[in-house]
């Protein structure tokens, strides 16, 4: 029994360090703390007007929408659902981190993740496509992509608004991700590289299969195409945006990581996501974006190894809403109470009202 407790000790000693670390308990956040955007107090459960920018903060209770749930006579698109394989893309070939394994930050440099447990691996992926019923065959139609798909509260929320003429007709495509998350795997390769590749991947090999799979046409005018996600899938929403306006001007943004968590390093984009609010919007021409963005009062805050000070979601996100207000941006900024990463409540609660914020300015279809 001895021999056996030596050899464990040994062998825990011996281990790399580079075991998933567990999430700390996020503090809760003042939405009115030193530093943050000033912001409208909204009355509990009251969701941001749809006709105005700026920064609202809502209450802690978060009952879903009306438009989150099926309501009968209201029609229903249809759902059509294909899988890709990475052995057919030319963008992403594969990769995955080892089961339980994370990385360690470089000792000369605390901004930069050694990931030393990613390899090549093949992936599949599911992607959903919803087609309301008023979709007239033949026509280009707005539509918005989404992030880590399927997402059928997004698809509920779309029958309901389509019908009462608050959103264009548009088209749903919901994209599954390559698998895993964070630095060393294929979703975190997608989301959060700081350059047009996925944005590429989508535009030629993903949307031309919506369209021979559902037999619809999609818009190439970039006013009547959106971006959304949620976390990692969010920084990927605003990345597919940025590097490419000529193809979107919409992004729809939950608990955004615009936080560093580019891998693999590199030097051109130390900070990978933060550079967002550190200096590329400053720095930048105003880009043709309109931006709705969503952050929880218990958001992620330092969840892995990292200490390098770029690596809470909340401050993040209120540096984005006070740098894309002083670069003359149309945004609109809501700050959560009682809400945590990727709240689903939340989400259910303002999806619609965020849909509708989001599409102001294009035009909708006659009733």
């Amino acid at each position: 029994m001895l021999h056996f407790l030596i050899a464990f000790l040994i062998a825990g000693w011996m281990s790399p360090v580079t075991t998933q670390p567990s999430r700390p308990q996020p503090p809760t956040r003042d939405p009115h703390a030193p530093g943050y955007v000033e912001a409208t107090e909204l009355p509990d459960g009251a969701n941001a007007p749809v006709d105005h920018d700026g920064n609202f903060i809502l209450g802690p209770t978060h009952d879903s929408a009306p438009e989150a749930t099926i309501h009968a006579g209201v029609p229903q698109g249809r759902v059509i659902v294909f899988t890709m394989h990475s052995e057919d893309s030319r963008f992403y070939p594969g990769i995955a981190r080892e089961q339980g394994t994370f990385g360690t930050p470089d000792p000369t440099n605390p901004a930069k993740l050694v990931v030393t447990t990613s390899h090549p691996a093949p992936w599949t992926r599911t992607v959903t496509v919803y087609v309301p019923q008023q979709y007239v065959p033949g026509t280009a139609a707005p539509f918005i992509v989404g992030a880590d798909g399927p997402d059928p509260l997004l698809f509920t929320v779309l029958n309901n608004l389509i019908a009462e003429g608050r959103v264009p007709v548009m088209i749903a495509i919901s994209i599954g991700n390559g698998g895993g998350d964070a630095q060393g795997s294929e979703r975190g390769l997608e989301y959060d590289t700081m350059s047009g590749k996925y944005a590429e991947f989508v535009e030629q090999e993903v949307l031309p299969r919506v369209e021979a799979e559902a037999h619809v046409k999609l818009t190439h005018d970039p006013d009547g195409r959106t971006t959304m996600g949620s976390s990692s899938g969010a920084a990927a929403a605003l990345i597919m945006a940025w590097y490419h306006p000529e193809l979107y001007h919409r992004v729809l943004s939950y608990s955004g990581t615009f936080v560093n968590q580019q891998w693999p390093w590199n030097a051109a984009m130390p900070h990978g996501a933060w550079e967002f609010h550190e200096r590329l919007i400053a720095d930048s021409p105003r880009k043709p974006l309109r931006i709705w963005m969503e952050v929880g009062d218990r958001d992620l805050y330092n969840p892995n190894v990292m200490r390098d000070g770029m690596h809470d979601w909340v401050e993040a996100n209120e540096r984005m809403a006070k740098i894309l207000a002083a670069k003359g941006y149309r945004y609109q900024f809501v700050f959560a109470r009682n809400a945590g990463h990727v709240d689903h409540a939340v989400k259910e609660q303002t999806l619609a009202e965020a849909l509708e914020w989001l599409w102001q300015g294009y035009p909708r279809a006659t009733r």
